[in-house]
């Protein structure tokens, strides 16, 4: 049996068409997904969704999350909160390579507002195709946890 990598999804308001799309792509390439909010484009709180995402990953629930809000600032901030998480923001494809080459994100922050759906779609796709390189950068990431 395949190794079937579950992801945990979440934002605000700002990311709700694009959650909606990156589930039906998510989906059909063969990952499950599990919507954590919100579920409508009424103005809402991004905390109320990045500590749920952030929570699952964290208690290993889910292999990864994606958080979508306007800058993706505040669920980036949010969601680092949490030990064990490594949520980097990405807003073109090589940044989503190196969070995880580099950083080894388990968390991916997509800024909406500053990205078109389709490049938001290549982020995913290079964010969860890259692996974390280790070596140097393992020692590195050791020293995040305070």
């Amino acid at each position: 049996m395949e190794f079937i990598k579950k992801i945990a999804i979440g934002g605000d308001h700002a990311g709700f068409e694009y959650k909606a799309e990156l589930i039906k792509f998510l989906t059909a390439e063969g990952y499950e997904v599990n919507d954590f909010g919100p579920y409508s484009d009424a103005s809402c709180d991004y905390a109320d969704f990045a500590h749920p995402v952030a929570s699952a990953v964290e208690n290993k629930e889910y292999t990864f999350g994606i958080l979508l809000c306007g800058s993706a600032n505040g669920v980036a901030i949010t969601a680092n909160k949490h030990q064990g998480i490594r949520a980097g923001l990405a807003w073109n494809v090589e940044v989503s390579s190196l969070i995880r080459q580099h950083n080894d994100a388990n968390i991916l922050c997509i800024p909406v507002r500053f990205v078109s759906l389709e490049e938001a779609i290549a982020i995913t796709k290079v964010f969860f195709s890259t692996e974390f390189e280790g070596g140097r950068h393992k020692t590195r990431i050791d020293k995040i946890p305070c």
